[in-house]
């Protein structure tokens, strides 16, 4: 009796103690839900999150994800997805042919080409040598200059590029203040539009470029020594042919034929260091021309939309819920997601990479770089969040991975949409939460 009692005992307190062990390691749902129902600031707009455990392949806790956001530069990671399913390990810079004493070519979309930070040169040092007559093909861009909803009124701004077949440094023209004080702008080729208008008058120095045209203003007043400003210039064949021609030093001549299949390809720069530009700083002109490449690389031309609608069909058709998806940076208002799909997207982005550090490596990190480099605080100096933003006037959003103090992985979306708080006030209370999350779990 008292063995079988002693037994009896032993197999309580083995129960008890393997429930507290797992209880112990779980994350606790109802202590994340306290956190959203306490906070004045998450109660007054429309707020969506879903957290789910990477290990044990569960949602833990989930608010409005089943709800559509504007997502913003979360729509990024959509891109992101799509260029690591359709292009390998380097970005097409050219497709060319060679017909007797000529070299016609034809641009695949590549944003690093003579880009400011990422330099690729391969594409034109190859027509730098080439001893061809070179003849650059415009035909095959089939989208407008902008993106479906974009907002015209943002021109003048750098973050607003013109989408084009063959873009050059950035597409954006900088302007600054050299050492005697005298206004510049770079590529050179454009001082011949740069001049001063006594009726501009801004309430500072600022450089103002024609809606329509590549004419640029500025106000007769001194420029200030640190003065710095980039404006996307006006995009179309005949200026893209002149940039060449600057460049190269050489004629290159306009033709309008369609991409030959027997076209070759050179090749620019690594694709790990396209992507962790664009998703970084959160460069919406690299993530345009990125969907411009998979449509040259999948479908020898240049349309987005193709591009897009085969993803949907293709990569992205076993989401929780129908995207509504209309660009490649999140510039539109017309993108709409839900946090379980964004959530779905991040296993996906996880389960391609396969190396979580250089995944890690790609996106911004909280305290250390990108958009999250000043919202968080390292713990001890060790990043634990790694996320895309997603930010428009009303709107921010943070979709992405974190790492608790007790080694859970997990993946977030955690989107807000028609706030009218500073935006500082929304993401300081979402760095907040996602902190409480690391610490206690």
């Amino acid at each position: 009796m008292l063995k079988t009692t002693f037994v009896f005992l032993l197999t309580i307190m083995s129960l008890l103690l393997f429930n507290d062990t797992v209880y112990g390691r779980s994350i606790k749902k109802r202590k994340i839900k306290k956190q959203f129902k306490h906070s004045q600031i998450i109660k007054d707009h429309f707020t969506g999150f879903a957290l789910y455990d990477l290990d044990d392949k569960k949602m833990i806790y989930e608010l409005n994800s089943d709800k559509y956001f504007i997502p913003a530069s979360n729509t990024k990671l959509f891109t992101f997805y799509t260029c690591l399913k359709i292009l390998g390990d380097s970005i097409p810079a050219l497709r060319y042919e060679l017909r007797h004493d000529s070299l016609v070519f034809w641009g695949s979309g590549d944003p690093s080409f003579l880009h400011t930070d990422l330099k690729g040169i391969n594409g034109l040092n190859f027509l730098k040598r080439s001893d061809k007559k070179l003849y650059y093909s415009t035909n095959g861009y089939t989208n407008d200059f902008y993106g479906a909803g974009w907002a015209w009124n943002d021109y003048n701004d750098y973050y607003q590029a013109e989408i084009t077949a063959l873009p050059i440094e950035d597409n954006v023209a900088l302007l600054y203040a050299d050492q005697d004080g005298n206004l510049q702008i770079k590529p050179a080729y454009f001082k011949r539009y740069l001049n001063a208008d006594i009726t501009y008058r801004p309430d500072k120095f600022t450089v103002k470029r024609d809606f329509l045209s590549n004419n640029f203003v500025y106000p007769e007043m001194a420029v200030p020594s640190n003065f710095r400003q980039e404006i996307p210039w006006k995009t179309n064949p005949e200026l893209t042919l002149a940039l060449l021609r600057d460049t190269l030093k050489k004629p290159v001549w306009p033709v309008n034929l369609p991409l030959s299949v027997n076209a070759k390809i050179i090749y620019n720069t690594n694709a790990d260091s396209v992507y962790r530009r664009m998703l970084q700083p959160s460069d919406n002109f690299i993530a345009e021309q990125l969907l411009l490449v998979c449509s040259s690389v999948k479908f020898n031309t240049l349309n987005t939309d193709s591009v897009i609608n085969y993803s949907k069909a293709n990569f992205l058709n076993d989401l929780p819920d129908a995207l509504q998806w209309v660009d490649g940076s999140g510039l539109s208002r017309m993108n709409l997601f839900t946090p379980r799909s964004i959530i779905a997207l991040l296993c996906k982005i996880h389960d391609e990479v396969k190396d979580e550090r250089l995944l890690q490596s790609m996106l911004p990190a909280g305290g250390a770089t990108g958009t999250l480099k000043n919202a968080y605080k390292t713990d001890n100096g060790q990043v634990f969040v790694w996320a895309k933003t997603g930010s428009l006037s009303n709107n921010y959003n943070q979709s992405g991975y974190l790492v608790t103090r007790k080694g859970k992985r997990l993946a977030f979306s955690f989107m807000n949409n028609n706030f009218t708080r500073p935006v500082k006030e929304i993401r300081d209370e979402m760095v907040r939460i996602m902190t409480y999350i690391h610490e206690e779990f």
